[in-house]
């Protein structure tokens, strides 16, 4: 079994690297320190094909497999953990769900906007009185 990276996951960690040195890197201060919330960021990790690696073609995204995003999401997370952890979300627990569990019209709605960065997926842990605590 070959567990070399392929050509093109070279060429994504490269590129993704550069990026999160040149645009992550100077910015990572406001949203970590300053907890501003990064839209211009992921705006452009929108254009870069990031947001949309979990969704199809066919709405927008750029679908690739799971190995991928996790060495995009190593490599943004080298300069800031909180992006990555946002772009995680967007892409596995927003994205992919509806992606794969949604209806059509879910998927249609959604899935090209999120693709864009126009919409950006999230998710709540929070459970009145049963005292969820997703830091511990």
């Amino acid at each position: 079994m070959n567990f070399e990276l392929s050509e093109d996951q070279q060429l994504l960690k490269k590129m993704v690297k550069e990026f999160a040195q040149k645009e992550i890197a100077p910015k990572a201060h406001l949203f970590e320190d300053k907890h501003e919330f990064p839209r211009e960021l992921l705006a452009k990790l929108a254009e870069l094909g990031i947001l949309g690696m979990t969704v199809p073609a066919e709405y927008g995204g750029t679908k690739t497999n799971f190995l991928s995003l996790i060495i995009a999401l190593e490599e943004i997370s080298h300069i800031s953990a909180s992006l990555s952890v946002i772009v995680s979300v967007h892409c596995s627990l927003f994205c992919y769900a509806i992606q794969k569990f949604g209806s059509e019209m879910q998927k249609k709605k959604y899935l090209p906007k999120a693709a864009k960065g126009e919409i950006v997926g999230a998710f709540s842990l929070s459970e009145p009185g049963a005292g969820s605590d997703a830091i511990n």
